[in-house]
């Protein structure tokens, strides 16, 4: 009895144990409910901003952490992982996966897997979220908490697997959101105690830092799927119903420029026009100008003008 509990709580911490379970579900809307519980409470948590209250050192803690996270996300699971528009080292790479995972939205072979199936199928029967196919929650959120969009396709990432440091991330993915809260409460309990002046405390700034960070992270990149298929410019001519939308580019630090992305997914710059705000762009941009990115791939000006929908005069 104790062996099977025991089983079934490690299960939770590894993936291989779902992964081999769910294997042979490959469509239907069955919730996993081990990761759908976890998902509510992590929501509900966010209510305890005010027991917890507010304090600047907090604040500026969960801002950090929303922004850094959001840029592994764009910058890494999505530019580089997905999409491959540049090259780094090895170390960077790891650094950036570990990065992504604590925003508690799986590892980075199951990020690009999945990722690069939508761009294969997108908006059509077989895209895991496409809004028009599955409707508004789905996309937004209802198609990763089930149990049939658990596995890891990995024929699309046969490149990605090759890395053992990439595999263990994905295996062990809660792993990493787990550590980055524990270590907010030690570090918040540590500051109650030894620097007063900062007013913050363990329970605050695991509030502030993990609960409030994460599940704006997680708002913010999932309006992509949902909203930026459905509201916004459409600039190109698409397969697709992705559309531009200023306000997504903004929350999310470029990846609101979707109908340009589904344009040319290749370019490592998403804002195809310097009005196109992409603080994505600007970082990379950066981190290639220090050497630690480089080949980064951008859209050229033939591309950019080409398939553009036509404006007809009044």
């Amino acid at each position: 009895m104790m062996r099977k509990i025991f089983k079934k709580l490690f299960s939770w911490f590894d993936n291989s144990f779902l992964e081999e379970k769910y294997a042979s579900i490959t469509s239907g809307k069955e919730i996993d409910w081990m990761r759908v519980i976890p998902f509510i409470l992590l929501h509900l948590s966010c209510f305890f901003v005010f027991i917890v209250g507010f304090s600047w050192t907090a604040f500026l803690v969960c801002i950090f952490l929303f922004a850094i996270r959001m840029f592994a996300i764009t910058g890494f699971y999505h530019r580089y992982f997905s999409h491959k528009t540049f090259r780094t080292s090895r170390f960077v790479q790891f650094l950036f996966a570990i990065i992504g995972a604590t925003a508690v939205q799986r590892g980075p072979l199951w990020w690009a897997a999945h990722h690069r199936g939508h761009h294969m199928h997108s908006d059509t029967p077989e895209d895991k979220h496409s809004p028009r196919e599955h409707g508004f929650f789905w996309s937004h959120m209802g198609w990763f908490l089930t149990k049939s969009n658990f596995v890891t396709n990995t024929k699309f990432i046969r490149e990605l697997i090759r890395f053992p440091e990439l595999r263990i991330i994905d295996r062990f993915d809660i792993l990493m959101p787990l550590a980055l809260s524990i270590s907010l409460f030690v570090i918040g309990y540590y500051l109650n105690q030894y620097e007063p002046q900062l007013h913050t405390n363990g329970f605050q700034l695991f509030i502030w830092g993990f609960s409030i960070s994460t599940v704006m992270l997680y708002h913010a990149t999932f309006l992509v799927n949902s909203v930026a298929h459905q509201w916004g410019k459409k600039r190109y001519e698409t397969r697709d119903t992705s559309r531009n939308n200023f306000i997504i580019a903004i929350l999310t630090f470029g990846e609101g420029w979707h109908n340009n992305h589904h344009h040319y997914p290749g370019s490592a710059r998403q804002g195809f026009y310097w009005w196109e705000i992409d603080l994505t762009y600007y970082v990379l941009k950066f981190l290639a100008m220090i050497g630690v990115i480089w080949d980064v791939r951008t859209v050229s000006e033939n591309i950019r003008e080409s398939k553009k929908i036509e404006i007809p005069h009044q």
